[in-house]
């Protein structure tokens, strides 16, 4: 790895957005590839993130100022990996489900998995079964992610896999869940695919369920 992806790498990690951004741009001007900075400065350094904030290393505020890091180096490569046809991991869409308005525990998974090269389709909070349905079925995602983080919205998962179902396109994507009061348990009984008990976790288990 060139030395340069080394320190975008330390510089994302203590969420230097105006250095994360130059060196993503000399990196580009010394003949790396989108892709190759993609992977092994920003993806390579939010997983170090990742990888700290899972162990309590980090907590929520630094792994948020980390991601905004890597926003303003993944603004400059954007443009430039749409323009070569490089896909990304895959295709999320993720929001917050009907009648909950909570979303830094959103935000948070949302910013990880664009971090680790996923594609984020982010619905907002109070997301209906049929707007999860209709952007599942329109963006082509790979992955849904709901969030709840009120035991009274808890339910509208469930009502959102079975439209799911009724639509044709629960076996295309897979469905993952989170929030303060979901556990794996309810998880397997309304039908998802995996249970997530924090950002982290979330990414980890994306990449499992998308490889």
């Amino acid at each position: 790895m060139s030395n340069i992806l080394g320190q975008m790498q330390k510089d994302l990690y203590e969420g230097n957005v105006n250095a994360v951004r130059a060196a993503t741009e000399k990196a580009l001007a010394e003949g790396l590839s989108a892709q190759e900075i993609l992977n092994d400065g920003l993806i390579g350094g939010m997983d170090e993130v990742g990888r700290d904030f899972r162990a309590g290393d980090l907590f929520i505020p630094e792994v948020l100022i980390a991601a905004r890091a890597m926003h303003a180096g993944l603004e400059v490569l954007r443009p430039i990996l749409a323009e070569s046809g490089v896909p990304m991991v895959g295709k999320m869409v993720i929001g917050t489900v009907s009648g909950d308005l909570h979303d830094i525990g959103k935000n948070l998974v949302a910013m990880m998995m664009e971090g680790a090269g996923f594609e984020i389709i982010d619905l907002g909070t109070d997301v209906k079964p049929e707007e999860f349905v209709a952007a599942v079925r329109n963006e082509g995602a790979v992955l849904l992610g709901m969030s709840a983080l009120l035991t009274t919205t808890m339910p509208s998962m469930q009502t959102t896999i079975e439209a799911l179902v009724e639509a044709g396109l629960r076996d295309k994507v897979k469905v993952m869940v989170g929030g303060a009061p979901v556990t794996a348990s309810f998880a397997e009984r309304i039908g998802a695919d995996a249970y997530a008990p924090d950002a982290a976790s979330a990414v980890d288990t994306a990449r499992s369920l998308t490889k």
